[in-house]
């Protein structure tokens, strides 16, 4: 853009556009890409710095530079997982942003939780398969009986997953009954570990489980809507008492379990003693109750605790592909959170139109500093 054209514009125009002068000028221009990977300490970093840019890549590389510059100034990071992300193997970068003391929180749906010890487990029973669109009616039937589950181009096996945990929490949720006790979902998960009550797929790497490093670090995970996913459906099953409930199966009281309104209540608690001495971001990974439900707790503690003393989010940012429409929650822009008071004037916030498993490994490259 020329220097004329550019006077042409309004001030609050010309806030808003970086010239591409200005978007180089952190960089030495003394040699060509391939010199500026050789001598970097972090040449993926480098890399994205160089060539992503414009359009989503840009906006990718612009919160990656946030996201960091927010947590090396101290500030703390909530990470929310949509979808099928642990299938998809998000813990090879979430597990080490938490071992790396960068994620202080997940929020993840009852899916993405029990996927993740589904992929420790079972790692090698798993299959891909690149052109799924091309399966017949027919074909995903054999999957189904096969008890391959699939998940866009990845098949869960339910055998050699869901059934060798089932009889564990199953055994967990009755000894809590009889003591009278109450549980999170993820407490009784964490015990899988805490006890060794599952092992590691031999072609698995541990390091790869995010569940694994936030129980190592204890760090609080959320699951709001349990009940929607395999073993939040089994659960159901324990506590049916319905007329369909044959008399030989196994019923379990719903009182050893705490809620989602209760996950809410120790969002509450860990917002206000995190956000005391440090400013919180929001890593929104794709759209759906994941992000929804946390999001929530700063208008809540402000509007309905009537507290007077909030700290706003710090930043959001979201990575996603939902469009903005038909009032999406997962599609809507930072800006409309404003008006819901779930983020300030104040607040970074960035929209990424991506793919999850495209833009995420690159803000985990930058905040990792490979």
């Amino acid at each position: 853009m020329s220097k004329h054209k550019f006077q042409k514009l309004s001030p609050g125009l010309k806030k808003l556009i970086v010239l591409e002068k200005d978007l180089n000028n952190n960089l030495d221009r003394t040699g060509a890409l391939s010199a500026y990977v050789k001598k970097s300490s972090a040449p993926v970093s480098t890399f994205a710095e160089c060539t992503l840019k414009h359009c989503n890549g840009g906006a990718t590389m612009q919160a990656a530079v946030w996201l960091k510059n927010h947590l090396d100034n101290g500030g703390k990071l909530m990470v929310t997982l949509a979808g099928a992300l642990s299938s998809f193997q998000v813990g090879v970068v979430l597990a080490e942003l938490i071992r790396q003391n960068k994620v202080h929180l997940v929020s993840a749906t009852g899916a993405n939780h029990e996927e993740s010890y589904y992929r420790y487990v079972a790692h090698s029973h798993y299959a891909f398969i690149p052109r799924y669109t091309e399966l017949t009616p027919e074909q995903e039937s054999e999957l189904r009986d096969a008890g391959l589950r699939r998940i866009t181009d990845t098949f869960l096996p339910e055998d050699e997953s869901v059934r060798i945990m089932e009889p564990h929490l199953l055994k967990m949720w009755k000894e809590a009954e009889e003591k009278g006790e109450r549980y999170f979902p993820h407490e009784y998960f964490r015990r899988l570990f805490a006890e060794k009550l599952i092992s590691a797929d031999p072609e698995a790497n541990a390091n790869d489980s995010w569940t694994l490093a936030a129980y190592e670090k204890n760090i609080p995970i959320v699951i709001p809507g349990f009940e929607d996913s395999t073993m939040g459906n089994i659960f159901a099953s324990y506590i049916y008492n319905g007329p369909h409930k044959k008399k030989s199966e196994p019923t379990v009281s719903s009182n050893v379990m705490k809620s989602g309104l209760e996950y809410f209540h120790l969002m509450y608690d860990w917002y206000m003693k995190e956000s005391k001495d440090a400013p919180i971001a929001f890593l929104q990974l794709g759209g759906g109750i994941s992000a929804d439900f946390p999001i929530c707790v700063v208008p809540s503690l402000k509007h309905d605790l009537r507290m007077k003393k909030v700290r706003d989010w710090a930043g959001f940012v979201e990575i996603g592909s939902s469009p903005m429409s038909y009032g999406s929650y997962s599609g809507a822009g930072g800006k409309e959170k404003i008006t819901w008071d779930k983020l300030s004037t104040k607040s970074y916030y960035q929209i990424i139109q991506s793919d999850v498993t495209v833009a995420f490994p690159w803000i985990a490259a930058v905040l990792l500093g490979l």
